[in-house]
């Protein structure tokens, strides 16, 4: 499990990037960001240029491209590579935009909004296909292309969910009617045969998306409303988000075999999306945080503090470069290092009785894990026996915030609240170079090549 941490809104929407490297979310706070998949590090300063809520979210096909929907009522595509705007706003929508999609060849862009209607749009002119494709009688929450593009999908407040031809605007199925509630998420199967609806009504129903008939009885056990479903992509499972706080994961084969249930989430789980090989699932939830989950089985899932594990809030988490093993820092003093798959303590639990960990990282050969302590030093360990490598280092006056290791292993770069950007020798645990003023340092990072410290204030 990764937990992307930064918005400071509660994240509306998230999506995998098609090679499944990249996550992108859209939040309560306007902004857009760009996140690595496997490290959980934001890949581009956040995208602000909104001037309202951020919606929906979605990568164009090939990657390059992020389409968001916003809440008054305009699209704005941005370049994932450099976050800059492509092109001018979409504009026509009256109420928010609830959901975009790009169709698969990436020609077009999908939108559905508060105000009824769904509109098709020429993703590089940013003018309208079609005229806007009416017959809901509420909001319009969710909306997706059939992936060879020549139909939609959508659901609505008003309960139903409705099929739509993208050559003529026109409804081909009467609409598909069962839930008693909200049809907040609609998503298709990649073989564009199964249509899967998630509603208020607590239930995830899927549809034959020929005869508009349900394939199986209605999948319950959400506690509270469900606000997001997909497709794995080889359309064998369907998870589902909801207001319980939890992301469940139903077998479509067998229908009624319980499902997985994922629980981390301190809030309503707004948002899912699957990876592309299927192996990974990102969800936003409004606890403000992403949260990336590998669907293999909830082994996955490290004790809780409530159990065998910590005895208090984890503060910092690491993978091992070669993502074998996880390291974690508390507010109990300890630091803890984890067999990834098994959720196993690889190791006995490394006591600091100086005080909370506040960061924690593997060197690049994962040989030792470097820790951030609150009384301000900076503290390496071994990572097979948990012993103290070298003495700790001291220098900062002021808590420290952030550390990363250069890219050979040889040197630690550290950011602190006393405003100074110390780097230091592990060999020898003196400065290799004095420290760096700036304001109240909270993140850095080491270039690929060791030659430039990026600082975050």
């Amino acid at each position: 499990l990764i937990v992307l941490a930064g918005h400071e809104g509660f994240v509306c929407s998230v999506a995998f990037s098609p090679d499944g490297n990249r996550v992108v979310s859209g939040s309560a706070d306007r902004s857009v960001r760009v996140w690595d998949a496997k490290t959980g590090a934001q890949i581009l300063p956040a995208i602000k240029g909104n001037q309202s809520i951020v919606c929906a979210v979605a990568f164009s096909p090939d990657g390059i491209h992020i389409a968001c929907g916003l809440g008054d009522g305009i699209i704005r595509i941005w370049d994932a590579r450099s976050g800059d705007e492509v092109r001018l706003a979409l504009r026509g929508h009256e109420k928010e935009v609830w959901a975009v999609a790009f169709s698969s060849d990436g020609t077009r862009i999908v939108s559905s909004s508060g105000d009824k209607t769904i509109r098709v749009w020429d993703a590089t002119s940013g003018t309208e296909v079609l005229p806007a494709l009416r017959g809901h009688e509420n909001s319009v929450g969710s909306v997706v292309f059939f992936p060879d593009g020549t139909r939609v999908v959508s659901g609505s407040d008003d309960h139903t969910i409705r099929v739509w031809d993208t050559s003529t605007g026109l409804q081909i199925l009467a609409p598909l009617r069962g839930h008693d509630g909200v049809v907040r998420s609609v998503a298709i199967s990649a073989d564009g045969t199964c249509i899967v609806s998630g509603s208020h009504d607590k239930t995830v129903r899927i549809w034959d998306a020929i005869s508009g008939t349900e394939i199986l009885p209605a999948l319950r056990g959400h506690g509270d409303a469900i606000r997001s479903v997909t497709f794995s992509p080889d359309g064998s499972r369907v998870a589902s988000g909801s207001s319980d706080n939890t992301i469940r994961i139903w077998n479509i084969s067998s229908g009624t075999k319980a499902p997985l249930i994922l629980r981390r989430h301190s809030a309503s789980v707004e948002s899912i999306s699957f990876s592309l090989d299927g192996s990974s699932i990102a969800s936003g939830s409004i606890d403000k945080t992403i949260r990336i989950w590998h669907t293999g089985t909830e082994s996955t899932i490290l004790p809780t503090a409530t159990g065998t594990g910590h005895k208090g809030a984890v503060q910092a988490i690491a993978f091992s470069p070669n993502g074998t093993r996880v390291v974690s820092g508390s507010i109990d003093k300890t630091i803890r290092v984890w067999d990834a798959k098994s959720g196993a303590e690889a190791i006995p639990s490394i006591n600091c009785p100086e005080g909370t960990i506040h960061s924690v990282a593997f060197s690049p050969d994962g040989s030792q894990i470097v820790s951030i302590l609150k009384d301000t030093t900076v503290r390496f360990w071994d990572a097979s026996s948990g012993d103290e490598v070298i003495p700790p280092l001291r220098g900062h006056n002021y808590l420290v915030r952030s550390t990363a290791f250069s890219p050979d292993g040889e040197e630690v770069v550290s950011g602190s609240q006393d405003m100074t950007i110390p780097a230091w020798s592990v060999d020898s645990d003196v400065e290799a170079i004095p420290p760096v003023p700036d304001y109240v340092v909270r993140s850095i990072a080491s270039s690929s090549d060791g030659t430039r410290i990026l600082s975050g204030s």
